[in-house]
């Protein structure tokens, strides 16, 4: 599937594969714990982190419930995911991954858009 994908709230200069690491780790640095990615396709891809796990979704579109990365038999909660409308949530470890984990999974989907094979997510549709 051929898609460019743009940092939604950042304009719409399409990122490279190789450049949307470098995005989210300045985004995060800066504070910004939320990214939301938009495909030409329609798609859209988030990734919230607390700093040290992130919540990964993939939507098909507006309306879509999607499917996230898990963390099978990770077995605590953590929060301070904080949303860009301050909001703060906690979710179960297993609902989230490691944010390494997750800059893995982002590039893959950038760069192929499918999750990679060696990934684990669930759909919530």
């Amino acid at each position: 599937m051929d898609e460019t994908w743009v940092v939604r709230d950042d304009g719409d200069v399409p990122v490279a594969p190789e450049e949307v690491l470098e995005i989210l780790r300045a985004r995060i640095g800066g504070g910004r714990l939320e990214t939301w990615l938009t495909a030409s396709s329609g798609r859209s891809l988030a990734l919230v982190t607390n700093g040290e796990r992130a919540m990964v979704m993939l939507l098909a579109g507006e309306g879509d419930p999607g499917e996230h990365a898990v963390d099978p038999g990770a077995g605590d909660w953590s929060d301070g995911f904080v949303l860009a409308n301050g909001q703060d949530d906690e979710y179960p470890d297993e609902d989230t991954v490691p944010l390494d984990e997750a800059y893995r999974i982002v590039e893959h989907l950038v760069r192929t858009g499918h999750w990679p094979t060696d990934a684990r997510w669930v759909s919530d549709r």
